[in-house]
Formats: C-alpha cells, sequence, structure tokens
C-alpha cells in the first residue's frame, strides 16, 4: 500500500524541522547569519508544502494558486534580504 501524499509531505516537514534546528544547534557556518538565511528559506518551503498540501491549494484555481505562491516567494524573499542586511 502505497502512503498517502500528505503522510510524505508530513514526513518532510518534519525533517526540515529537524534539519533547521540542527542548523540552529551546530556551526555549520563559520558565519551564523548564514544559518539564519537557511533556517528562513527552510521555514518559507514548510510554509509552501503547508499551503499547498494541507490547505489544498495543490489544486486550487490558478489565480489563487499564484496568489499564494508569490506571497510565499515575496515575503520569504524580503525577510531573508532584511536579515542578511
Amino acid at each position: 500500500m502505497k502512503p498517502a501524499r500528505t503522510t510524505l509531505v508530513w514526513l518532510g516537514l518534519l525533517a526540515a524541522t529537524a534539519f533547521s534546528w540542527a542548523f540552529g544547534q551546530e556551526s555549520f557556518f563559520a558565519d551564523p547569519r548564514n544559518a539564519g538565511v537557511v533556517i528562513l528559506a527552510i521555514a518559507f518551503l514548510k510554509i509552501r508544502f503547508v499551503m499547498l498540501d494541507f490547505m489544498e491549494l495543490r489544486h486550487a484555481p490558478i489565480g489563487m494558486r499564484a496568489a499564494a505562491e508569490a506571497w510565499a516567494v515575496c515575503v520569504g524573499g524580503v525577510l531573508i534580504a532584511l536579515y542578511r542586511f
């Protein structure tokens, strides 16, 4: 039996949470701001998957999905830029 897509996405979200926690705890990067950028990028990737799969925007009308995708990209990009500079 093949697991449902939402189950796989949920497992991926758990893994992404573990990775972002590890980046925050360990010194993978010489500059801690780089770790912050990676953590923010993972957070907005997680937001995208929550919107698409748990808020059911994957099969929504194209305009609604495009607005949600654009929001994630714009807000994520602005926050990363503000954090980095």
